[in-house]
């Protein structure tokens, strides 16, 4: 009995004791800039009454203030406060490599972004990628951001998934697996205009925990997420429904618009990238387009594809393989692939409708448009009953209604004004055009609605 009441006295003991608590360590004294490294750019960072102040400056490229240290998994949270007008941000997990362009930093960047636009807490890949999570993807969290005002940020960065917060709100949510461990640091955004100059970003309270981090994750919550991992499908968009439309290895799922197989020659499967080969410029003059095997009807596409300069091709969707057994492309809506600057296309059509991102013929794209030339670019299509989206890099192109009479209004006076019920399909194959230019894709998914 004595024995019983010692061990109940000492589980009783256990579970008086508090929990421990989590530990954090400063990443900045207060004081000065000991464990930080300025690089790349001239900006000035100055401690003042216990903040970081940096100070943009002309002529200059982006300066970095950087974390003598590597990070991995952490959770990092830090207060900022910005001038209306800038730009900036907090690096993370990044690196400065001399193969890599001679040292510039590159990697994930936590935007602070004060503009109209109102990106705060999205996820930027500095002099790499481009935009991962731009907040298109989750628009409720671009009012979470409070100009001229100091702003708390969190960052959860745990294995391959990165998470952020501002001000309490969940933000942006990716998974990738490009860099798993890096520096920290601080942007001074470069300027372009004398009125910037000596406008300021300030944080301070910048803290880190790299201890049990699991431990002390956020519970999963319903903010969108974006899989950066090539040609994969995660848990989470997998339970949402999301398939590969392409495996990244194989033809499997895909054939010629005009074959019963994957064409033998004008297209390659190279290192996750399906290649359209260059040919002579011509349409469907190579290996021709290809189609997938399935139908789809109301569905989300997304696609990011790469291009050469100069080039042309197109996403093809409500198609009709059996609608043009002659010469050029096969018969469908078209989200165009094209290098506005360079292409003679971009200069034909009405109102620039063959230019980027515009329904090829019926309805042009924006003049202005998140585009890199230089590497891949998104491109999404969605489509519930008879509305249509096109989406480029996480920005609305265009929107349009079919089946009705306006829609073949626009129809008749468009080079497919003699095919039959064009674009009114319930269903049709998913095409990706060969036109004769080195073009590339990859993540090809779809989640059928």
């Amino acid at each position: 009995m004595k024995m019983k009441k010692t061990i109940i006295a000492a589980v009783a003991a256990l579970l008086a004791m508090p929990s421990v608590a989590q530990e954090w360590k400063p990443l900045f004294n207060g004081k000065n800039l000991s464990g930080w490294v300025k690089k790349n750019g001239k900006a000035e960072y100055k401690v003042e009454n216990g903040t970081i102040v940096g100070y943009t400056k002309e002529n200059t490229p982006n300066t970095f203030l950087c974390t003598k240290k590597n990070y991995g998994d952490f959770i990092l949270e830090f207060q900022f406060k910005i001038t209306d007008g800038l730009n900036s941000g907090v690096q993370i997990r990044s690196e400065s490599l001399k193969d890599y362009q001679d040292y510039r930093v590159h990697g994930y960047q936590f935007e602070i972004d004060p503009s109209p636009r109102a990106w705060s807490g999205g996820i930027y890949d500095e002099a790499r990628r481009g935009w991962l999570y731009p907040l298109t993807k989750n628009p409720a969290a671009k009012t979470a951001f409070r100009n001229n005002e100091w702003n708390t940020a969190r960052i959860e960065a745990y294995g391959n998934t990165i998470r952020t917060w501002v001000n309490g709100v969940p933000c942006a949510n990716i998974i990738d697996d490009k860099t798993l461990s890096g520096l920290i640091a601080l942007q001074v955004h470069a300027i372009y205009n004398k009125k910037d100059l000596g406008k300021t970003v300030a944080w301070k309270d910048i803290r880190i925990c790299t201890t049990d981090v699991e431990k002390y994750l956020t519970p999963e919550d319903n903010t969108p997420q974006v899989n950066c991992i090539d040609n994969t499908i995660s848990p989470r968009e997998a339970k949402e429904g999301w398939k590969l439309l392409w495996d990244g290895k194989t033809t499997n799922g895909w054939r010629g618009a005009k074959l019963d197989a994957f064409p033998e020659k004008g297209w390659k499967i190279e290192n996750g990238l399906l290649k359209v080969l260059p040919g002579n410029g011509g349409e469907s003059t190579n290996g021709g387009d290809i189609v997938t095997v399935e139908t789809y009807g109301n569905f989300i596409l997304s696609v990011d594809f790469k291009i050469t300069k100069g080039a042309n091709s197109g996403i093809k969707y409500f198609v009709d393989p059996e609608a043009n057994k002659g010469e050029g492309s096969a018969i469908g809506c078209e989200f165009q692939i094209l290098d506005d600057e360079r292409h003679p296309d971009a200069k034909l059509g009405v109102k620039g409708n063959r230019k980027l991102g515009s329904l090829y013929d019926l309805i042009p794209a924006p003049e202005k448009k998140p585009f890199d030339i230089n590497g891949f670019n998104n491109a999404t299509i969605i489509v519930r009953g008879n509305h249509v989206e096109h989406w480029l890099n996480g920005t609305k192109m265009l929107e349009y209604e079919r089946n009705n009479q306006m829609w073949n209004a626009l129809v008749a006076y468009s080079k497919y004004k003699n095919w039959k019920n064009f674009g009114n399909h319930a269903k049709g194959n998913i095409l990706l055009q060969d036109h004769g230019n080195e073009v590339w894709f990859k993540n090809i998914k779809i989640k059928q609605l």
